[in-house]
Parts: C-alpha cells; sequence; structure tokens
C-alpha cells in the first residue's frame, strides 16, 4: 500500500499569527506531498512496500539513503502537524505535567532545553520530547530528517513532540531569526496531543 498525504487537521491559516497560512500551505501541500511521493518511489518492489511508517523508521539502517530521508520526513511531519492546533499553548497538566517537573524541575526548563535543542541544530534537523527505554522524558535533536524512532539515531526513544527547524517551516515569516519561531511555536504546541503520546509511549 502506497503512503498517502493527509489534510492538515485544521485550516491552513489556523495558526496565525505564530506560523503563517502561506508557510503552513507551503510546508504541507509541497514539501510533506514531496517526502510522501519520493518515500512511496524509494520502497517500490521492496519489502518496506508491506511495512507501516513506524516500523520501517524503527529499522531504517536496513534501507536506502532515500527511504531514510523521506521516510523520516514523512513520519517526523506527521507527528508535527499533529501536536499543533489553534487555541493551544499554555502548559500541560497531569501526568504529563508531574513528569515534566520531576525530570526538569519545571515546565520552563523543559521549554527552555527544546528551544536550545533546536537553536544549537546546526543546518537542518528537529528538537525533540522523547520517551525513552525507561519509560522517562528527555530532550534530544536530530540532523535533516531523521527522528529518535530510528536505529541509527544517537539517543532513541519513542518521540510524543517533535519542533521542526528546517529554513521551510519559518523562514517565510521569521527569516533567520530562528529563536523567535521557537519561541513563538509553543503558542500552539497541542499539550493535550503531546499527553495522548506520551501515555501510549509509555
Amino acid at each position: 500500500m502506497a503512503f498517502e498525504l493527509e489534510a492538515l487537521p485544521y485550516a491552513a491559516d489556523a495558526l496565525e499569527p505564530h506560523i503563517d497560512k502561506d508557510t503552513m500551505e507551503i510546508h504541507h501541500d509541497r514539501h510533506h506531498q514531496a517526502y510522501v511521493d519520493n518515500l512511496n518511489k524509494a520502497i517500490a518492489g521492496t519489502d518496506a512496500e508491506n511495512l507501516s511508517l513506524e516500523e520501517i523508521n524503527k529499522n531504517i539502517s536496513k534501507y536506502s539513503a532515500a527511504v531514510r530521508n523521506n521516510g523520516g520526513g514523512h513520519f517526523n511531519h506527521q507527528l508535527f502537524w499533529s501536536i499543533l492546533g489553534p487555541n493551544a499553548g499554555g502548559e500541560p497538566t497531569g501526568e504529563l505535567a508531574e513528569a515534566i517537573n520531576s525530570t526538569f524541575g519545571s515546565f520552563a526548563e523543559l521549554k527552555t532545553q527544546l528551544q536550545n535543542a533546536g537553536a544549537t541544530r546546526f543546518g537542518s534537523g528537529w528538537a525533540w520530547l522523547i520517551v525513552d527505554g525507561e519509560g522517562k522524558l528527555a530532550v534530544t535533536s536530530t540532523p535533516n530528517q531523521d527522528n529518535p524512532l530510528m536505529d541509527v539515531a544517537e539517543v532513541q526513544g519513542t518521540p510524543i513532540l517533535g519542533i521542526d527547524v528546517w529554513e521551510h517551516a519559518y523562514y517565510l515569516k521569521y527569516q533567520n531569526k530562528r529563536p523567535a519561531y521557537l519561541e513563538a511555536i509553543f503558542n500552539v504546541i497541542d499539550w493535550g496531543a503531546v499527553t495522548k503520546r506520551y501515555q501510549e509511549a509509555r
């Protein structure tokens, strides 16, 4: 079965003014679509045609660079759209908030670590909040379209929040001001969606 690009779960302008409509349309309709199309080409005629996106990413070392780049791109963006939303932001509550406070000391410290992970990632990549193999939270970052699910990742775990720091995610509005984008995006993180991923990952 070929992979398909799912529609955004909200309108392209729903994250204004923090992420602009033009960026959302180009990012989703062109960039993400290209990852899906190129992934389908890369896995055609291979055993990966019968695997889930998660299975491909977990065993990425078995596959070509094209599968790694585009399989990662598809997985990362599916997660990215799902943890953003209108009328979001604020701080997590309940068990995720407790885990954040236990691990990082405060939500403010988690935010600082995620922003630093994104700001210091040279070139293109992602900042992540993950659940590691022991069920604990950790912050990490990956280059390009890699993710912590991959068996090649320096720090492995189940990603529950990912922040895209490729320039196409923010350049139209923020130009070279990546830290400004990394501040603004916290206004549209859907902590309910992140909490659900946290519960599933544990």
